[in-house]
């Protein structure tokens, strides 16, 4: 369960500039928010504040912070020009290492556009992928529970995440947390063209505090919200016809991260690939209820347990992790 140590990659693009141009022409971008059906969901991943205790239920009630995501590429490419990325040989020759892995399938890669903010996450972890259930599968918040719960190793396939900067501007460090969440955080700026390659889906990580001091963060952000480039290098966070702040280039941080799956050999391709070993919805969910039932912590199955939000927070009560040591701790 401890994640594999990360492997720095100094320069990622002969061309740099290719990120802002992709980031421009593929405006607008959405909270990262809409990703979660309810805060409860969003509270499975990290300790990050989303409302009161008494509003988690709640999607209309889920707090929205100015970081927003576009999709460049699953499986195949989403927006024209993102090859470099998708098929970056020095990712995949980096993700073999990490994983002593021979088949390297590039997956996914997205864009994370932040604005000035303070950081309000306690350090999360990505969601993870098993035989037979994934992203497309089952909800995001479950992905994470099943990779915390240690249940269900045997079917994970492992993945490996290349996080790279675009940004000259103030804050935005990437701490990750390599040796475990007890253990003391290493604190990286966020250079524009480097990279860490990990295993963040066991290694905890956040983006420390944006900005100076002095930058405005936006308010009155919803679900609906949009960052939009304006023209003349400028960005505007919107709310329907409301334009709710306005950004030079300098003050927006760009992140592109590149994920792809790691098989140890072709005949662990060819299990993968021909589903000889799956999990099903049905197993996860009663292996969950008897390990919860097992550790005195009375359940009973939902009607739909994907999207109860009485039953996500006990799952995520039950196999709760986030880490213990921050970068200001003595």
């Amino acid at each position: 369960m401890c994640p594999r140590p990360p492997i720095v990659v100094d320069e990622v693009l002969p061309d740099p500039d290719l990120v802002r141009r992709l980031a421009e022409a593929n405006s607008p971008y959405w909270p990262v928010q809409r990703y979660f059906a309810s805060a409860a969901e969003m509270q499975a991943l990290s300790d990050a504040a989303s409302g009161s205790p008494r509003d988690r239920a709640g999607r209309d009630r889920m707090v929205i912070g100015p970081v927003f995501r576009g999709d460049w590429a699953y499986d195949r490419p989403l927006v024209a020009g993102v090859e470099p990325f998708l098929h970056h040989p020095g990712f995949v020759e980096c993700a073999r290492r990490l994983f002593d892995g021979a088949v390297v399938r590039p997956q996914i890669v997205y864009a994370n556009l932040s604005l000035p903010m303070p950081c309000g996450d306690g350090g999360h972890t990505d969601v993870p992928a098993f035989r037979g259930v994934d992203r497309t599968r089952v909800p995001i918040w479950l992905l994470v529970t099943m990779g915390r719960s240690g249940l269900f190793e045997r079917w994970r396939v492992p993945i490996a995440t290349a996080v790279a900067w675009f940004y000259d501007g103030a804050g935005g460090e990437f701490a990750y947390w390599p040796d475990g969440p007890d253990a003391r955080p290493v604190v990286r700026p966020a250079a524009t063209n480097t990279a860490v390659v990990g295993d963040n889906d066991r290694m905890f990580h956040r983006v420390e505090s944006i900005g100076d001091p002095d930058d405005d963060m936006v308010r009155g952000l919803t679900l609906d919200s949009t960052l939009v480039f304006a023209g003349d290098g400028a960005w505007e966070a919107r709310d329907a016809d409301r334009v709710l702040a306005r950004y030079r280039f300098v003050k927006l941080r760009i992140s592109v991260s590149w994920k792809a799956q790691v098989l140890r050999d072709a005949e662990e391709a060819r299990v993968v690939d021909q589903h000889l070993d799956d999990l099903d919805l049905e197993r996860v969910v009663e292996t969950l209820l008897d390990d919860v039932r097992a550790h005195g912590v009375a359940v009973e199955r939902p009607a739909d347990p994907l999207h109860d939000p009485g039953f996500v927070a006990t799952l995520t009560r039950t196999y709760h992790q986030a880490p213990t040591v921050f970068p200001w701790s003595s």
